[in-house]
């Protein structure tokens, strides 16, 4: 019984200078990585992770539910610094609202109009023909608020913000449709923060993410953290899934017409198959009784 014990205390003992010793490896990489993009000016440090989301590949279709979901995520959290204004309340409805949901949601939010019969501007409730309205007034003022440096505009983050690949996965990614590049780079930025390594210095008033694509920290701070929304439906209430929820959201965003595309992209596809097919028949057929 002795000798068993002490066995299991010797490979309790191993397992976690195992686990130690790959903690220390792992901010050993960390820190490499990250002097070499310094010292080469070329980011993110790491590439986006690769998640997996239901509008991928060929057949891809939006769920609406994560789709509700990040939409919440973004009102709740990101509407407070970043603007939509691609976007209006009543493209909603491909979400699953009603039209009065819609118009209850977008009386929830104030929007300037004008100018009236006396020449002047004014703020009134917003329908559903409105866009999402911007929290600051201007860029000057969003780049005042936020320490130098205006919030990006969120309508095409999902399509602008992909990370180059790089060979040989692009070749890959012919055959797969990739066109995740952007969710993917999204929910790994805002679930990549963590502490600078050791060697590393960043500015002040920044916060080190080494899946940034601008440099090895950014002024926001992490936005989302566990319990911070809460979730109708159940789903897990946590950092993970609100970056896959609201990363989701604004793929649609950028793409409301996804499904719609995909689907005459695959027709085609058979209407071209097919078409080479008789286009073949045809040609046996007409050179069939020839002398070649």
């Amino acid at each position: 019984m002795k000798k068993l014990v002490t066995s299991i205390a010797l490979i309790a003992a191993m397992a976690g200078f195992g686990a130690s010793s790959a903690v220390a490896q792992e901010a050993t990489d960390l820190a490499a990585a990250a002097e070499h993009a310094a010292a080469a000016g070329h980011y993110p440090i790491f590439k986006p992770k690769n998640v997996e989301w239901t509008f991928a590949g060929p057949f891809g279709k939006y769920d609406k539910g994560q789709l509700q979901r990040g939409l919440k995520v973004y009102k709740e959290v990101c509407s407070a610094c970043h603007s939509m204004s691609l976007v209006s309340f009543r493209t909603l409805e491909h979400l699953g609202y009603s039209e009065e949901q819609v118009k209850a949601f977008a009386g929830e939010y104030e929007v300037q109009d004008g100018p009236n019969a006396d020449g002047e501007m004014y703020t009134r409730k917003a329908v559903p023909s409105d866009y999402f309205p911007s929290p600051f007034p201007n860029k000057e003022a969003a780049a005042a608020a936020n320490g130098g440096a205006a919030p990006p505009d969120m309508s095409l983050l999902a399509k602008a913000r992909g990370i180059e690949r790089g060979f040989p996965t692009f070749i890959f990614d012919i055959f797969t449709q990739y066109q995740e590049g952007g969710p993917d780079y999204i929910y790994s930025l805002l679930t990549g923060y963590q502490a600078a390594p050791e060697g590393v210095e960043v500015a002040e008033g920044t916060n080190f993410n080494p899946y940034f694509a601008g440099a090895s920290a950014l002024k926001m701070a992490p936005p989302l953290s566990d319990g911070q929304v809460t979730y109708d439906d159940g789903s897990p209430e946590t950092l993970d899934q609100y970056a896959k929820d609201v990363a989701a959201f604004l793929m649609w965003a950028a793409e409301p017409h996804l499904e719609e595309r995909k689907h005459t992209g695959f027709m085609v596809m058979v209407f071209l198959a097919i078409f080479t097919a008789l286009v073949y028949l045809t040609k046996k057929s007409v050179y069939a009784n020839k002398e070649h």
